[in-house]
């Protein structure tokens, strides 16, 4: 019997695709909100197609957002200078369309003398974290963020001087039947890039200078290389694909290993349990693997609209758990923040960080202002399992 190949795939994508994009104009509004306005609630959405941008949402503050000026910058920032590239900051049309939030939302989640802050949505969040990476995150997805971010910064630098800001990645990674990464089956990256460049040019350039870089080490002879397989993408952002806020979730999290509750996290304040209850899972699932309970660990809570006690709790180890996932359970309940106040409050999320977690995603990154990463629960949780 010929033993089958277990392969997992993760794709990622550039800030300059037009998805991320809104994501990033979306973000970058909820930031300048929180700036002004620490307890600024906003639900925006942002779309764009051909040389148009259009916001759209909700948002309650005390502060004052230029959103055309934000959503310029962050165009400008991006790298989309020039019209043939999909989108031009300066000459780009902006439509805006916002209203405060519904009072009814409001008076659920506001705290008060008698009443604790709730979640501003009910649904589900899902946290995940595997050992199988130093960022505790499945590899695929590890990678295929590190190849868009190399991607991007051999674009900024002038590194191959013809890239242009959109752009993709897929990383397909074998696996044995205890769920250990062996190799790198295959690879995807697709740039777009000026006009009238060889596409072996542009395969010799971005295997030897994106790919070998980051993947080496899971590479082998019959590694296979897809580099713009279509053999040309010059034609690109707003131009080619319309975006829109959330559509990238799966890259956003966890490259589809591991489940996902549905709801973005682009464009909201961490009132909204979409992004904070995700955070606190994410945070709860990272710790736990990282005390060695388990060697991978899948979290899920459910919140009602306007209710701080989350719905339920559930744990997934995959058979991986060292101690009995109801000896888990309790731990979660003793030593982690559940209710939206305590999240935000531990998390420290009333802070203008949420641009920068837009592209390459929201989790595995070592940068301080992810505080969802912090593994300040380890020593807490190991002294647990030697009682």
């Amino acid at each position: 019997m010929v033993k089958r190949k277990i392969i997992l795939s993760s794709e990622s994508v550039t800030e300059g695709h037009p998805d991320k994009m809104c994501d990033l104009i979306s973000d970058s509004i909820v930031d300048e909100a929180i700036r002004q306005d620490k307890d600024s609630r906003v639900a925006i959405e942002t779309a764009t197609k051909n040389g148009g941008v259009m916001v759209f949402g909700e948002m309650t503050t005390l502060g004052y957002v230029d959103i055309p000026h934000v959503v310029r910058d962050t165009i400008k920032d991006i790298g989309y200078t020039r019209s043939e590239y999909g989108i031009e900051w300066e000459t780009c049309s902006v439509w805006v369309q916002i209203t405060e939030q519904s009072p009814d939302i409001s008076q659920g989640v506001t705290e008060k003398a008698h009443h604790e802050q709730g979640a501003g949505d009910q649904g589900m969040m899902y946290g995940y974290a595997s050992n199988e990476t130093k960022e505790y995150m499945p590899l695929p997805i590890s990678l295929a963020h590190k190849l868009t971010k190399r991607l991007a910064e051999a674009r900024k630098k002038g590194e191959i001087s013809y890239l242009r800001p959109d752009g993709k990645s897929q990383v397909s990674i074998e696996y044995d039947t205890k769920g250990k990464p062996l190799r790198a089956d295959a690879i995807v990256v697709s740039t777009q890039h000026d006009g009238g460049i060889a596409h072996d040019r542009i395969k010799k350039d971005v295997i030897a200078s994106i790919i070998t870089p980051v993947c080496s080490e899971w590479m082998d002879a019959d590694t296979k290389f897809f580099v713009n397989p279509t053999g040309s993408f010059v034609r690109g952002g707003p131009y080619a694909d319309a975006g829109l806020t959330g559509r990238k979730i799966i890259v956003d999290t966890y490259g589809g290993i591991g489940r996902h509750g549905g709801g973005a996290f682009s464009g909201k304040d961490p009132s909204k349990v979409d992004r904070s209850g995700a955070y606190a899972t994410r945070y709860i699932a990272k710790n736990i693997v990282a005390a060695g309970l388990a060697d991978k660990c899948e979290l899920q809570i459910a919140y009602a609209i306007g209710v701080a006690e989350p719905v339920s709790i559930n744990i997934d180890c995959f058979g991986t758990n060292k101690i009995p996932l109801e000896s888990i359970e309790p731990m979660v309940r003793q030593f982690f923040p559940l209710k939206p106040r305590e999240i935000i409050d531990v998390l420290d999320l009333r802070r203008p960080i949420y641009k920068k977690t837009a592209a390459y995603g929201h989790f595995g990154r070592s940068d301080p202002d992810f505080t969802w990463e912090r593994l300040d629960k380890v020593k807490l949780l190991s002294k647990e399992i030697s009682h």
